[in-house]
């Protein structure tokens, strides 16, 4: 029996069948809706937590920290080079910018939940849909595990204003 955890690349491929299936899912009703483990959302929007790190209570060394912040970059690493090859290049939502402002403009969900966690959400905009994929990395207070999140909303969400910068 083998201990060998599965590549990043290969976890990726898995998670392409739950990005198609958020893509296709409607949007719940109300607010806060849980419909998986670690999976909730709203009219409009999708968020799934795709995978977190361990938690920091007992320190945060950078022995400890810093192999926990490159597993979940090497997977949203993977899972990105798989959306891009679907659906092009991806666009990063500066999502501080809006909570920096003098003037905070709210931003509507998954975009406000995303910007509590990060500072900015890869986005890809699907061909001829009214839907958008997101990626982003976040981490809600230092003690917290460092999560990759997965958000699926709708293009209307997007800024408009130039929020949004090609990768």
């Amino acid at each position: 029996m083998s201990t060998e955890r599965p590549s990043p690349e290969s976890v990726a491929a898995e998670r392409m069948a739950v990005v198609e299936r958020l893509c296709a899912l409607p949007f719940p009703a109300a607010a806060g809706q849980y419909w998986a483990p670690g999976g909730w959302g709203g009219p409009g929007f999708h968020l799934l937590v795709l995978q977190e790190s361990q938690d920091f209570w007992d320190g945060r060394g950078p022995g400890v920290v810093e192999p926990a912040e490159q597993e979940i970059e090497d997977a949203e690493r993977a899972l990105a080079a798989l959306l891009t090859a679907r659906w092009g290049a991806p666009e990063t939502v500066d999502l501080w910018r809006y909570e920096d402002a003098t003037d905070p403009v709210p931003l509507p969900e998954p975009l406000e939940f995303l910007g509590m966690l990060s500072g900015s959400a890869l986005v890809w905009r699907l061909p001829g849909a009214v839907r958008w994929v997101g990626l982003s990395i976040g981490q809600g207070d230092p003690e917290l595990p460092i999560q990759l999140l997965l958000a699926v909303g709708e293009v209307s969400a997007l800024p408009r204003d130039g929020g949004a910068a090609p990768v």
